[in-house]
């Protein structure tokens, strides 16, 4: 399962403090303040003995800080038997076609697929796809109407040389009319889930070989046979529309067949309520 942060930019992780580091710390901290307890005891003036109150209120506040991180040790072991329970889950996505939030999609058997909405009609919409190198390799004009769109490719270069597969980021850019703020696009891919893991930070599904998502960003799982569905798309040159009749064949006949199909069951039907 390879890394796209070649694309993405990297994620930097938090530098929160454990619970087992404060416990560590709040130990310290306790034992430090028990020895210059102690010594103001043993310093104390006899005729203005130290407020015991105090003592006790800072022994409260001690107490309180250590079930916090008792607390917050408890949650964190809830936390990672729920992120296993959703790699467990997200085990039975392997081998179906899932679709993420993002924009960098995996090319695989020289297929790839991906959505683009539009908030609002723009004059001009240009879907381009850059290896990991950042390089454009394929540009083509999209539908410029508000809603989502459907973009399929076949992994060639504009030159028409199939490309390896792998990770390739599609890029929808837009013009709007003179005045007129710039549109928000949003992006999925789609990819063959081929495998799950998880760190701490959440749990991760593979799209074939060459990308990796976080299953939070997971938008609908299909059948794996998804990519053979092949809708009319510039990216691919499929068509939904159905083959016409040769020239001199006559499909009416159909029509009659199914008209008689419905006669007889009608039939059978009056037949057996007694009515004929």
């Amino acid at each position: 399962m390879a890394d796209v942060n070649s694309i993405n930019g990297y994620t930097q992780t938090g530098t929160t403090q454990t619970p087992a580091a404060a416990s560590q710390q709040l130990s310290a901290d306790m034992n430090t303040f028990l020895t210059l307890l102690t010594t103001q005891l043993r310093y104390q003036d006899p005729l203005d003995p130290m407020d015991t109150a105090e003592f006790t209120n800072q022994l409260v506040q001690y107490s309180a800080v250590e079930q916090s991180i008792q607390t917050n040790t408890k949650l964190d072991k809830l936390l990672s038997m729920n992120m296993s329970n959703l790699g467990a889950q997200a085990v039975s996505y392997i081998g179906k076609v899932a679709q993420v939030l993002g924009d960098v999609m995996p090319l695989e058997n020289g297929q790839a697929k991906a959505t683009y909405t539009l908030d609002k009609n723009v004059v001009t919409a240009t879907i381009s796809v850059k290896d990991v190198n950042g390089k454009i390799v394929y540009s083509e004009q999209g539908k410029i109407t508000a809603g989502t769109h459907e973009f399929t490719w076949d992994g060639k270069d504009s030159n028409g040389n199939q490309l390896e597969d792998g990770a390739y980021q599609i890029v929808v850019s837009t013009n709007v009319p003179s005045g007129e703020t710039s549109a928000s696009v949003m992006t999925t891919v789609f990819g063959k889930v081929t495998g799950v893991a998880s760190d701490d930070n959440g749990v991760y599904v593979g799209l074939g070989d060459a990308v990796t998502a976080n299953l939070s960003d997971i938008l609908t799982v299909r059948n794996d046979d998804y990519f053979d569905k092949n809708p009319s798309s510039p990216g691919n040159g499929g068509s939904d529309d159905k083959t016409p009749p040769a020239e001199g064949e006559d499909n009416s006949g159909e029509g009659v067949v199914e008209a008689v199909a419905e006669a007889a069951a009608d039939m059978l039907k009056a037949a057996a309520f007694g009515l004929i």
